[in-house]
């Protein structure tokens, strides 16, 4: 095939257009959005938690299918084997998830290391799977004091090294101890309101991305390495 004209670098056999057909859903959503929730204390009373838990209200409203991750008792990564129980319910709930959401107090001005841990036990590979790869991602934290956004920032900047594709709302919510009454519930407030904006979004995207994912990650560049390691092999068969 010619080269275009003004690209000499790139290979046309490997330039994908695209175009609206392209992006039609492949394959039938016959089941609802599936949204795996993770958050990032282990305390008895944990805002984070609670926040999370106020989030699964929404969304199954919505429509969606939420499965919730307790990260007690999930070993520091790398001291225990990925067989470990713990580790293998957190990456099948991954893979069977087709958006997340993430939430985690912050300490020190950074998410907490339950929150890190999770992440860090989820492998950008599985063999030839990513469990995090096209998956919707919402962010969230819980402060103890004034509102801050340091967290959602971290959790962004993991988003995108996990591949995901993070919604552009955000919640943060300040001095969380005054935002949940003694059951847990979160009280009537903009906060609230924030955080039905946020699942919303969450929900809609994730309704768009479905069906989708493969097409919309799929790079120029990988396509070329493929391409690339294909003539290798056949010139070792030389």
């Amino acid at each position: 095939m010619s080269k275009i004209p003004n690209l000499p670098n790139i290979k046309p056999e490997l330039l994908d257009l695209p175009t609206l057909a392209k992006l039609e859903p492949a394959g039938p959503m016959d089941h609802p959005p599936r949204i795996l929730m993770l958050y990032g204390s282990l305390r008895e009373r944990s805002f984070s938690r609670f926040l999370t838990y106020e989030a699964a209200r929404i969304l199954e409203q919505f429509g969606a299918e939420v499965k919730i991750f307790d990260p007690m008792e999930l070993p520091m990564v790398g001291s225990v084997p990925e067989t470990h129980p713990k580790v293998v319910e957190l990456r099948e709930l991954c893979l069977w998830s087709e958006g997340q959401v993430w939430c985690s107090p912050e300490r020190h001005g950074a998410i907490t290391a339950v929150m890190k841990n999770q992440i860090d036990w989820i492998p950008l590979e599985m063999g030839a799977i990513r469990p995090s790869q096209g998956r919707t991602l919402a962010v969230m934290q819980v402060c103890g004091g004034s509102q801050s956004f340091n967290v959602v920032n971290t959790l962004r900047l993991l988003g995108r090294w996990m591949r995901m594709f993070t919604i552009p709302n955000q919640s943060s919510v300040p001095m969380a101890y005054k935002e949940f009454d003694d059951e847990g519930r979160m009280r009537p407030s903009a906060y609230y309101d924030r955080l039905v904006d946020v699942m919303e979004e969450l929900f809609k995207i994730t309704l768009l991305m479905r069906g989708r994912t493969d097409y919309l990650t799929d790079r120029y560049s990988e396509r070329n390495e493929r391409a690339l390691k294909a003539i290798n092999r056949q010139i070792e068969k030389l």
